[in-house]
């Protein structure tokens, strides 16, 4: 495995709570570079199938391109569009659904994609290049206001403000166009840099904001469990408290309130000490799985 393809992260893990049928048909919601699906796969008899579904089209046709599997189904697609797209294929109800919400290496990786402070590509961050709004529209066009607003609630970034001004009075000398432009503008903010790159939580921001990716991630919980059978299984890996937070309370209102889930593991799972130094990317997941009732 290369430096630049993805590592997919708790896939074993994943795989064992989903605890796949031979026959069963399952979703992978983030199909990305294919290894859960790789993974459930190994698990499944010649009669299984797996959904490949991603809102990347281009991490979809290029994973797709190295699996050569009659058992795989390729969809192009959100969470929010995933019950119809399911249903399209002919399919009312599924096994499992799995959804990992990280960004892949090979997005990250990707010189024209944008997602990295350490390139030189032009600001974009759109995970669906078929998408209006890119990273630069927001950083050239938002009020300081608007700009402050979404660094604070989707990058939890303390200098939220300060970042916004700086980004408006630099923008008023050109265009912010590439990413290593607003890195800088950034770190002139903090001046001094930590362990982790002062950039991370904006650019974190922007990527939530561009992908719109917490209320996908909202509408996506509800068509998954619209979409299992009874006694199907959710399992949703996340990265940051953000994500977290909105899985830890679709489950609990759906357990307790509605009781129409119930959780597989109380705490969240963790990659081991040794997944994560083979793939640092891997250090803040969680994994947690539910069974529809």
């Amino acid at each position: 495995m290369t430096a630049t393809e993805h590592i997919p992260v708790l896939a074993r893990e994943l795989v064992d709570l989903l605890n796949p049928v031979a026959d069963g048909v399952y979703l992978d919601a983030t199909f990305g570079g294919g290894g859960h699906t790789r993974e459930l796969l190994r698990r499944l008899g010649p009669k299984g199938v797996v959904i490949a579904m991603d809102r990347d089209r281009e991490s979809l046709e290029r994973a797709a391109a190295g699996m050569d599997d009659p058992r795989v189904v390729y969809v192009h697609g959100s969470f929010s569009e995933m019950a119809a797209k399911v249903r399209a294929l002919g399919f009312e109800e599924v096994d499992g659904v799995v959804m990992d919400l990280g960004i892949s290496m090979v997005q990250m990786k990707d010189e024209v994609r944008g997602f990295s402070f350490h390139s030189t590509a032009p600001l974009d961050m759109r995970m669906d290049r078929e998408s209006p709004v890119t990273a630069a529209d927001i950083v050239n066009g938002w009020s300081e206001r608007d700009i402050a607003r979404i660094l604070k609630e989707y990058g939890e970034e303390k200098k939220a403000l300060q970042i916004a001004r700086e980004i408006v009075r630099q923008r008023q000398k050109g265009r912010i166009e590439t990413c290593v432009q607003l890195a800088a503008v950034v770190e002139r903010v903090y001046r001094r840099r930590g362990r982790i790159h002062p950039a991370t939580k904006t650019f974190q921001a922007l990527r939530i904001a561009v992908n719109d990716e917490l209320d996908q991630l909202s509408e996506g919980l509800s068509n998954a469990v619209s979409i299992l059978k009874k006694g199907g299984r959710l399992c949703v890996i996340t990265y940051h408290s953000l994500e977290d937070r909105i899985v830890k309370r679709f489950v609990l209102s759906a357990e307790r309130q509605e009781g129409t889930l119930i959780r597989l593991n109380k705490k969240p799972i963790t990659p081991l000490w040794d997944e994560q130094r083979m793939n640092p990317s891997s250090r803040s997941a969680k994994l947690r799985g539910v069974e529809k009732l």
